[in-house]
Parts: structure tokens; C-alpha cells; sequence
């Protein structure tokens, strides 16, 4: 049982008289008395050990007077035994008997707060984790109280979250006056130890943080903010199982903070930068420590640790980390989900359900079978006739019949026809558009958009006029490359052009940049949130996002993919995936 929700209660012991099975006894008759070999070697040592209290009493005849037998209906609650001593080289504490059930046996770890123990509970035979409270012993008596209370609140929080990847809390005993918290043994290691063999693959690390990320949720559900989201505290257990632990500094909604004036609590380097700033987190802020984490364990080095605390608060305030170019590789949905959790302002972080999607289908890529196609043919024996019949159409063309340029002609119009046929590799739902004309470039486009043009720009606009996409092309007054030509963009969203309206159009406005790729080029990606001007005196009105590629090649000429959407729901959700996979599928003709 578990007190740690009745304050009135918390100093009463939770071992409510079971006997450890080794203890039990399996008779109920009186013991034999001892044999005479044994009454004289009892009566030697009593002459060697005379001093001893604890020998027992000889009755008259010499012999030792037996233990009363024992009622098998009388209660009698655990005793404590005397541990036995360590063994040599054994941690100080092995074998102690805490709350007269849980055997210490070796310790796992420490942290400022306490050390965790693997320990044998001996009424149910199995083995748990201890956490004892370790203080300094010049702790006043108020911050050791605090400690204390921070303990038992993080047994309550942790036990009110019903997650299989949240850490289970069976007991708290009170030993000494301090709380020793008894959760379950999660066999394995901690993401800080597999990382500190090397990296994690896309799909891995995608696994671990679809599994922290639905624990992440669980517990804002009930109100409670993480906030120390690290790689140490993310267990890998058996059967791949992946468990969030150490509420010890959760925020939990409606209760009273432990945190001591002007003190700081969690890990810098994964701490989000409205808490550095001492803003009041959100949900947002466990997701961009989720972000770190995953940021480490794909690209091998964490994105704001620096050689000291101070310089990486100010990382973690005004630097931008390095494009996670191992995570984009290999997908850049996911590398881009790396990208946006790190963005300093909350706004502009993915929510936790497009978290869990993205993560899902990296974890768990979708299979997608074949597009049909008449007379139930594969996509390659489509190819094959499509090409088959247009040769058929050519030996009856005059050019043809007209000796090797009509035959060179016909290869290269052939070719070209392959090319277009196998080159759509677009989602079901979408086609390719060859936009060769317009803007020198190819892109893939849901089939509902509605199209409309310009001399250097298409735009393709869904149904409910919700999502709007536009790929442009343009020479003039363009920066020297794809950084600073996005650079530029930002500025003119931040600073405002009232020639060009967007005074009038755009409030509020947050923009940042961060370095991409375009068919292995360098690129730029600009992300903005801002309101329209009759919400700009509502802090919580809606807003809008625009999510932009941008790439400038050699010759001076940029091309602007842009797509703008809501900046939450459900439609960001569409406008995000319709970003991404128009810039997956983007061909730029003049690279």
C-alpha cells in the first residue's frame, strides 16, 4: 500500500504483518529439544561468551528451556532483522532491511536528490528499486524538509499517471523521518548509457520518443510538467519496453512549487528557454526537451551543452543548433520534427499529437502498396507498354522513316517519356505537375488543389481555401546564397515593408531560420508565425503559420516554396505534411 496521498498517515509503516516467505514456518509442533552433543557445546560457549545478554536462559537441569510454541492464529507483525555485513568492496548500506520488507542488495545510481537501489522485496519476492534521500548533512532543517516533501509529491505525481511508460510506484516507507520511495526494477539500461556507445538510427530513436512522448502526454493530462526530461532518465527495458522516470522536479498543476527563491532545478543543456527566461512553462517545454534528447541520440553530440552552466543557458537562449543532418538523411519528415521542437518560441513547436504521428510513422513507416492501374498491371509493365505504344505510333510517323535524326529524335522523346513516367513518386492522392514553364521546376501537389499561375509562380490552394502553397522564381535584388536570402525574408517579416502592405497584413510576427537541403545543395527554410491585423490585440487569437524553402542557385536565381496554413489543429497538421512532401518532391530544373 501506498501512503504518500495521506499526509496524516505518511509515518506509519506499509508492511502490515506479512511474513517473508524464508520466515514462514511450516510446523506448528514444538521444536525437539537439543541432543546432549549440542547442550554441552551450548555450555562452552556460554563459558566463553559470559557477558553475552542476548544468550538464552538455562533452566535448572541444565538443559536450555524450549521456545514457547507458537499460536498459528496470533497476529505478529515483520521484524526488522539485524542486516548482515557487507561483503568487501560492497556499497555502504548493502543488506540493509528498509521498512522491514525491501532488502538493499547494490545501488544502481545517485542524483542530487537521492540513490537509487536495487533491493528484494522479501514479503512478495520480487525485485524493486529503492530511492533513498541523501542530503548533505548541513542542509537546514527547512530545504531538507522541502527535499522531503518534493519526494513524496514526486511518489504521488508519478503514481496518478497511468502510462506503460511511466515508471510504477509501489510503496513509500518512512525510515528515520525521510520518505524511501519503491518503485518497480526496470531491467535494462538508461538512454544515457546506450548513447554513451555511439548513436541511435532515425527508426530507433523515433521508437524511444514515441514512447516518451506518450508518456510526456499522459502526465499533462493530469496536470503535471516533467521538467527534467534527460537521457538519464529515459529507462530501456526488456521486451523493448521504454520508461519515463524521476518526477522528483514535476510541476504538478493547482499545487503549491518547492522550489526555493532563486534557485534553478533541472539540466540546462535540455532545459526550454521560456523556463531559462523564468516564463511559465507549458507542455511545450517537456516537448523541446524531447527534442534535445532525440537531437542527441541521432546526431551523436547535444545541441546546446557548452563547457560550463552559464554558456549553455545562453545557448539554450540564443543559439541556433546545426541542421540534424543524420536525422534528416534519413527522413526528413523526422529531421525537420527536430527542427521545430527546438524552435525558441513555444508557438512555434509542433503540438503533441503531430509529435506522435511523426514519430509513429518514422518508428513504424507506413507500406504502401502499389498504385492500380488498368488491366491490373504493375507500375513497371505500365511503363513498358506506354513506351511499347508510343514506339508503335512513331514507325508510323514520316520522321521515322527518315534515316538517323528522326531515329534520334524518337530515343530522346521516348527517354523522356520514361523519365516522367517513373519519376512521380508521389503519395496516393497526389501527381506530379511538371511546371517546367512557369518556374523551371516539378513538384508533386494533392489532386484537389485548384491551380492558378503567374509569369514566375503557380499556386495551388485546397478546396476550404484553409492551405495555400505558391513556388516562385525570381532574379531580382537576390542575396549571394540560400542562408542569407532567407535571412532576409525573416527580416522583412520581423521589420515590416509598408510599401509592400505587409503592415497592414501581418502582427505579431516570430520568424526563424534553419539550414536545409535541396537535391544536395545547400537550402534555407524560414518558418513564421504571425496574426492577421484584427487579432493582434488578442494574444490568443488565432494565427497563421508560413513554412518556406528557399533556394538560391549559382547564377543568382531563387526559388520560394511556400506554404501557409493555421499555426495548430489539425489543418496545421495537413499544411505540415503538404509542406513536406512538396519539398520531398520538388525538382528544380535549373539546379
Amino acid at each position: 500500500m501506498t501512503h504518500s496521498g495521506e499526509q496524516g498517515r505518511l509515518d506509519e509503516s506499509t508492511s502490515y504483518g506479512l511474513r517473508p516467505p524464508a520466515q514462514a514456518s511450516h510446523q506448528d509442533h514444538q521444536p525437539s529439544p537439543p541432543s546432549q552433543a549440542q547442550q554441552a557445546q551450548q555450555a562452552q560457549q556460554a563459558q566463553q561468551a559470559p557477558g553475552d545478554a542476548h544468550h538464552e536462559p538455562q533452566a535448572s537441569g541444565g538443559a536450555p528451556s524450549p521456545p514457547p510454541a507458537r499460536d498459528p492464529r496470533t497476529y505478529e507483525p515483520t521484524r526488522a532483522s539485524v542486516p548482515a555485513p557487507p561483503a568487501a568492496g560492497a556499497d555502504p548500506g548493502t543488506g540493509r532491511l528498509v521498512g522491514g520488507r525491501y532488502r538493499l542488495a547494490s545501488r544502481l545510481g545517485h542524483g542530487g536528490m537521492g540513490t537509487v537501489w536495487r533491493a528484494h522485496d522479501e514479503v512478495v519476492d520480487r525485485d524493486v528499486a529503492v530511492k533513498e534521500p541523501r542530503l548533505p548533512d548541513h542542509l537546514p532543517a527547512r530545504e531538507r524538509e522541502t527535499m522531503h516533501a518534493r519526494m513524496r509529491r514526486e511518489a504521488r505525481t508519478a503514481a496518478r499517471i497511468e502510462h506503460p511508460s511511466v515508471v510504477t510506484i509501489h510503496d513509500v516507507v518512512v525510515e528515520d523521518d525521510q520518505p524511501w520511495i519503491v518503485m518497480e526494477l526496470v531491467q535494462g539500461r538508461s538512454l544515457a548509457d546506450v548513447l554513451g556507445e555511439g548513436t541511435l538510427d532515425a527508426r530507433e530513436a523515433a521508437r524511444i520518443g514515441l514512447a516518451v512522448a506518450g508518456a510526456l502526454d499522459a502526465a499533462h493530462e493530469k496536470g503535471v510538467l516533467h521538467r527534467d526530461v534527460k537521457p538519464d532518465n529515459v529507462l530501456l527495458g526488456r521486451y523493448d519496453r521504454v520508461v519515463l522516470t524521476d518526477f522528483g522536479i514535476a510541476q504538478v498543476q493547482g499545487e503549491q512549487g518547492l522550489t526555493e527563491t532563486g534557485t534553478f532545478v533541472g539540466s540546462p543543456e535540455f532545459t526550454a528557454p521560456e523556463r531559462v527566461l523564468g516564463q511559465r512553462p507549458g507542455p511545450e517545454s517537456d516537448l523541446w526537451s524531447l527534442g534535445v534528447v532525440l537531437y542527441a541520440a541521432t546526431e551523436g553530440v547535444s545541441p546546446f551543452r557548452r563547457s560550463n552552466s552559464p554558456a549553455t543557458l545562453q545557448a539554450v537562449l540564443s543559439s541556433e543548433p546545426q541542421r540534424p543532418a543524420r536525422a534528416l538523411s534519413a527522413s526528413g519528415a523526422f529531421g525537420m520534427l527536430l527542427t521545430r521542437l527546438l524552435a525558441k518560441e513555444p508557438a512555434l513547436r509542433p503540438d503533441a499529437t503531430e509529435v506522435r504521428q511523426t514519430l509513429q510513422d518514422v518508428a513504424r513507416p507506413p507500406v504502401r502498396s502499389p498504385r492500380p492501374v488498368p488491366g491490373g498491371q504493375g507500375g513497371g509493365n505500365a511503363v513498358a507498354r506506354g513506351l511499347g505504344g508510343f514506339f508503335g505510333k512513331l514507325r508510323t510517323e514520316r520522321r521515322w522513316q527518315f534515316g538517323t535524326g528522326g531515329v534520334v529524335v524518337a530515343l530522346a522523346a521516348a527517354l523522356t517519356l520514361f523519365f516522367v513516367l517513373t519519376a512521380d513518386q508521389a503519395p496516393d492522392g497526389w501527381h506530379t505537375r511538371n511546371e517546367d514553364k512557369r518556374v523551371r521546376a516539378s513538384l508533386a501537389v494533392p489532386e484537389e488543389y485548384k491551380r492558378s499561375a503567374d509569369e514566375q509562380s503557380v499556386a495551388f490552394t485546397d478546396p476550404g481555401s484553409v492551405i495555400a502553397m505558391e513556388l516562385s522564381r525570381s532574379s531580382k535584388d537576390i542575396k549571394d546564397s540560400s542562408l542569407a536570402e532567407a535571412n532576409s525574408w525573416k527580416k522583412f517579416y520581423e521589420d515590416g515593408a509598408e510599401e509592400d502592405g505587409y503592415r497592414d497584413t501581418m502582427g505579431n510576427v516570430v520568424s526563424r531560420v534553419t539550414e536545409a537541403d535541396q537535391q544536395g545543395k545547400e537550402a534555407a527554410e524560414v518558418v513564421t508565425t504571425f496574426q492577421g491585423l484584427d487579432d493582434v490585440d488578442e494574444p490568443e487569437g488565432p494565427k497563421k503559420l508560413r513554412h518556406e524553402l528557399i533556394y538560391v542557385n549559382g547564377d543568382g536565381v531563387r526559388w520560394r516554396l511556400k506554404v501557409e496554413m493555421p499555426a495548430k489543429g489539425k489543418s496545421h497538421q495537413d499544411g505540415e505534411q503538404v509542406f513536406d512532401e512538396a519539398k520531398k518532391s520538388l525538382k528544380i530544373h535549373d539546379l
